[in-house]
């Protein structure tokens, strides 16, 4: 694996809207990036959770695969944790496999959201991987995070994120553009025209539009995150019921299963 991605956010809002809106499968799809559909599969009483996933954003392609997590939702500090295993039946994905945590740590009127989590690389190999898929996925992630922050302490829904950010890139393309054709009819010098497309292109983006650097991307300094101690229930064991499973079911073509509450796990 590569070195791994860590995202934090600072959200506002109470901890049972922010865990619902992250561990509910049609929440979660809903805002983040890496994700068109998370279904939950039947899960044995007392295994980790198990689901299916999807992303559709090469059309016709869809970038499938399965994962288990296992929750503990009532801390002795107040505090959440989550911890997930997955790996990918698709050969388009640019994750063969990987596991993470997502944490939640009151601090004050604020709640710290941050996730760690490592992979290996699919398709692209870990030349390409480092130079230009894994920082993609980090900006994916934190991109996402900002959305979610926007959505619990604003009220603005990811589909309205999301329209805001195409129309504010349009926007500075079309004005990169224009600094661009502006320098022979205008008579603009090319100097003047580089640096107006670049202030376009650079410019942050308003308050109530998701920005990937909001978030942090490294732990605060001083602390060093642990992976969680339930990460040892979601093994390579437990991920390989799930795979089978889940090819089962897909042979059998049967109704989709979503369960409206996440299993939770109180040590």
């Amino acid at each position: 694996m590569g070195r791994g991605i860590y995202v934090e956010v600072r959200v506002a809002a109470p901890m049972d809207r922010l865990w619902h809106a992250t561990q509910d499968p049609d929440a979660h799809a809903s805002w983040d990036l890496r994700f068109s559909s998370i279904t939950h599969l039947p899960t044995p009483e007392g295994e980790p959770r198990r689901f299916r996933y999807d992303n559709r954003t090469v059309p016709f392609a869809p970038m499938t695969g399965v994962g288990i997590s296992r929750g503990e939702r009532h801390r002795p500090d107040g505090s959440c944790t989550s911890a997930l295993r997955f790996s990918a039946d698709s050969r388009l994905s640019p994750i063969a496999s990987g596991d993470g945590y997502w944490r939640y740590v009151p601090d004050g009127a604020e709640i710290r959201f941050f996730t760690g989590y490592d992979y290996v690389p699919g398709w692209q190999g870990p030349t390409l991987d480092r130079v230009m898929v894994r920082p993609l996925i980090g900006w994916m992630t934190a991109w996402s995070f900002d959305r979610l922050r926007l959505w619990l302490d604003h009220g603005i829904s990811p589909a309205t994120s999301l329209r805001r950010t195409l129309t504010l890139w349009a926007a500075r393309l079309a004005l990169a553009a224009a600094a661009v054709v502006a320098v022979p009819l205008l008579r603009l010098s090319p100097v003047v025209a580089a640096a107006l497309a670049l202030a376009a292109l650079v410019a942050p983006s308003p308050v109530l539009v998701p920005r990937a650097r909001r978030c942090l991307r490294r732990p605060p300094a001083g602390t060093r995150p642990t992976t969680p101690k339930i990460a040892r229930d979601v093994d390579e064991a437990a991920l390989d019921r799930a795979r089978g499973q889940a090819q089962d079911l897909t042979s059998e073509s049967p109704a989709p299963v979503s369960p409206p509450v996440p299993q939770e796990h109180t040590p």
